[in-house]
């Protein structure tokens, strides 16, 4: 599921050009401090990073989640979270020892404000190449306004950012060594994408090569219309179909290490609490994956048939 969601009310106003400017710094304050005061505080909160593989490290919040993946010839960021998440995320790449400057490529796993609203930013400090799976590249590009969903508190606008190259089901991000495969896992949104790799976790027998998954999210809420009704077209064609491939396609990868876009989606502050002892083999958890996308299948299924029993009457 999609956690933490929040709503908030409000209405856009324009500002005369010519008071515009001495006004400028004062309405963007106000504006930050307005937008992100619902928010839930487990996405702003810090977290120590850590280590997850030989090359793969978390440098997320308390539940947003944002990887580094650190190579020879510089690093991958996945998810730049919020639009104030950037200074907490740069503060804990450079805690591990890695540079801000050395962040090659972004890549995101859903094209919503709490994912990729601090995208922006994170390209304009480190230059970045802004990669981004077809179906959300509009929405990328736009800050949101071509959202299946927009208007909606639900999907706030965020700082629009130019796309540098267009992923498609099944293509990959290679650098200094390292690859990752891009998977099309649609629904939540229409570019969701769950990121795969393979590593190898410290303090396992040289030689063990384990399979990530890194999940870019099942869920949704209420206002996703997956059956048309009067007045309530579908969010957008195929999405019901979306939904079901995105299952079939979690539930055919091999997954020893179970990550995701969102702390929540693999219980990560209670495997944290083991990993001073355990280090990062607390990730690994086949088991745990497989019931995730179990539990997120019968959901959807649940609210499907829901909505259709509706639609009957």
């Amino acid at each position: 599921m999609h956690f933490g969601k929040r709503r908030r009310s409000g209405h856009p106003y324009t500002i005369p050009v010519r008071t515009l400017l001495p006004r400028l710094f004062l309405l963007l304050v106000c504006a930050s401090l307005s937008a992100y005061a619902d928010v839930n505080p487990a996405w702003t909160t810090p977290l120590a990073p850590f280590q997850i593989a030989d090359n793969l490290y978390y440098v997320g919040s308390q539940d947003l989640a944002s990887y580094l993946v650190v190579t020879p010839n510089g690093s991958i960021l996945i998810n730049a979270n919020l639009a104030t998440s950037p200074p907490q995320i740069r503060a804990s790449v450079e805690k591990l020892g890695f540079r801000w400057s050395d962040i090659r490529i972004l890549l995101n796993g859903q094209a919503h404000d709490d994912h990729m609203g601090g995208a922006a930013e994170v390209i304009r400090e480190t230059h970045a190449k802004n990669m981004v799976m077809d179906g959300d590249v509009s929405v990328v590009e736009t800050g949101a306004k071509t959202d299946f969903l927009v208007p909606s508190p639900n999907v706030p606008g965020f700082a629009p950012s130019h796309v540098d190259r267009i992923l498609h089901d099944g293509d990959t991000v290679s650098l200094g060594g390292v690859t990752l495969t891009a998977h099309k896992t649609a629904g939540h949104t229409r570019g969701c994408t769950t990121w795969t790799m393979r590593s190898h976790l410290p303090g396992e027998p040289a030689g063990t090569i384990r399979n990530i998954v890194i999940v870019g999210g099942t869920g949704f809420w209420s206002e996703y219309h997956f059956i048309a009704t009067p007045g309530h077209p579908v969010s957008y064609p195929g999405i019901v179909q979306d939904f079901q491939h995105t299952f079939a396609v979690l539930q055919g990868l091999p997954c020893d290490v179970f990550l995701g876009a969102h702390g929540q989606y693999f219980d990560m502050l209670a495997k944290l609490k083991r990993y001073p002892k355990e280090g990062p083999r607390v990730f690994l958890d086949p088991a745990g994956y497989k019931q995730y996308v179990a539990q997120a299948q019968h959901t959807f299924e649940q609210a499907l048939q829901r909505q259709e029993m509706d639609a009957a009457h």
